[in-house]
């Protein structure tokens, strides 16, 4: 009873149904990865190879996961097996279910970052004895906390337990309204530090780079960049777009979904980008190199310093931060609840149970990892990078290469066009360039992109 009651559950309105996949795509790949991206690879042209890649690669294989999803009406598995898919294509949600899993045990680690950030910009202590060199105070305190035992683990086991409690809620009572709350409040601090930003000195500096394209140093090596981009901010080959698909009613529309969602998640990137550039020119921070953590938590530090009202800001940003933290770990952390609820028919507070208990452990050893667990090495990395190398550049390749072949060649006849065109109700002249795409054009693209991520 407990798996077909599991089945019946779906988002209650469409609203929710876009805030809860836009809060599953938009997570701290588009709030830190884009903006080093388009500062390494030429500006604007990096932000037009990033957009036609979600346009013409990321929303067809986004279709391709609603399809499956909301067809199969189950998890990353299940989905598969109901739609007849042999043991070894199943395989192919397995391996989603597992990337996922590894994602989320080093990605609860980082969630619990913010989360101290943002206690720390509270109490003001985020700023205390910074004075001289910011940036070096910055960057060695935040190699500190990382590096010691007990805060990371705490901040850690504090984003588990809201996890824990929020998907315990359910699909609507839990997902979908901390969506409706979170991504609204997401999208209005994106605004209000646009308009901050904008408002800086150098700003119209800033808004030149960014949308000024710089061809001169694109490479191919941009155009895989872009196209890693796309693929990691539309969370594309984890199984949640599969998962979160099977609670669609059956009248959502599929392509309008896909493209709006997209778009949305286009948005964000564009305006980290109004928001990172016009600091940047402004503080005179062009040849920090901004990257991952160091833009995050050591550079934004640093240009909250300089502006008034420096805890405020700090205050807002680390709460954007912590929002996308949130929608992200619970969208991951989903896809295995889904799995184990369906396999085992299980309650839902015991999948929940199930699959967050251990992250007491696993997540822990991801923390430790970064500090007394430093010396634990796999192929040369650290815990934590290796299962962030494992995951994300491999295993999230080889899931969206298997489900778009399979679904362009081995899936049902019928099946694409039926669930796009929303059992034949709807018209689109999309399922034609779509089912082209996902046979002929994103395997090879995105095995180019897996083959070049070890070279």
């Amino acid at each position: 009873m407990a798996n077909k009651s599991h089945k019946k559950q779906t988002f209650s309105s469409k609203a929710g149904l876009i805030a809860a996949t836009v809060g599953s795509a938009v997570g701290l790949g588009n709030i830190w990865r884009f903006p080093a991206e388009t500062q390494a690879n030429g500006g604007a042209a990096f932000l037009i190879l990033y957009m036609g890649c979600v346009i013409l690669l990321g929303i067809p294989v986004m279709l391709a996961e609603f399809s499956i999803g909301r067809a199969g009406h189950s998890d990353a598995v299940g989905c598969l097996r109901n739609l007849g898919a042999s043991k070894g294509w199943r395989g192919v949600g397995a391996l989603a279910v597992i990337a996922s899993y590894l994602i989320l045990c080093f990605y609860m680690v980082v969630a619990g970052w913010t989360w101290e950030y943002l206690w720390q910009s509270v109490t003001g202590e985020l700023f205390e004895g910074a004075g001289g060199d910011m940036k070096a105070v910055f960057a060695a305190r935040m190699k500190e906390y990382i590096s010691t035992t007990w805060k990371p683990l705490w901040a850690t086991f504090i984003m588990i337990a809201v996890n824990t409690g929020i998907l315990i809620c359910g699909v609507q009572k839990g997902i979908e309204r901390l969506s409706n709350i979170l991504m609204p409040l997401l999208f209005l601090l994106l605004a209000v530090f646009c308009v901050k930003s904008l408002s800086l000195p150098e700003a119209a500096a800033g808004v030149s780079f960014f949308l000024h394209p710089d061809w001169s140093v694109v490479t191919p090596g941009t155009l895989l960049n872009a196209l890693g981009q796309a693929f990691f901010s539309l969370s594309l080959g984890m199984g949640i777009l599969v998962t979160y698909a099977s609670y669609f009613p059956k009248d959502t529309r599929l392509t309008r979904t896909a493209i709006t969602v997209s778009l949305l998640d286009m948005l964000v990137a564009v305006m980290m980008g109004l928001i990172i550039f016009p600091a940047v020119m402004t503080f005179d921070l062009q040849g920090e190199g901004i990257a991952g953590a160091t833009l995050v938590f050591v550079t934004l530090p640093e240009v909250f310093m300089q502006m008034p009202g420096t805890r405020v800001w700090s205050v807002l940003f680390f709460l954007l931060l912590t929002v996308a933290a949130l929608t992200s770990t619970i969208s991951i952390a989903e896809v295995s609840v889904a799995f184990i609820r369906d396999r085992f028919r299980m309650s839902r507070t015991k999948a929940v149970l199930v699959v967050m208990t251990p992250l007491l452990l696993l997540s822990s050893v991801c923390s430790l990892s970064q500090g007394v667990l430093s010396g634990v090495t796999i192929s040369g990395r650290n815990i934590f990078d290796f299962l962030d190398t494992l995951a994300t550049n491999m295993m999230l390749p080889l899931v969206s290469i298997g489900l778009c072949v399979w679904l362009g060649w081995f899936a049902p006849k019928g099946l694409l066009n039926s669930q796009l065109s929303n059992h034949g109700t709807l018209r689109t002249w999309l399922i034609a360039p779509v089912r082209f795409i996902i046979r002929y054009i994103a395997p090879p693209l995105i095995l180019i992109v897996f083959i070049c991520a070890f070279l």
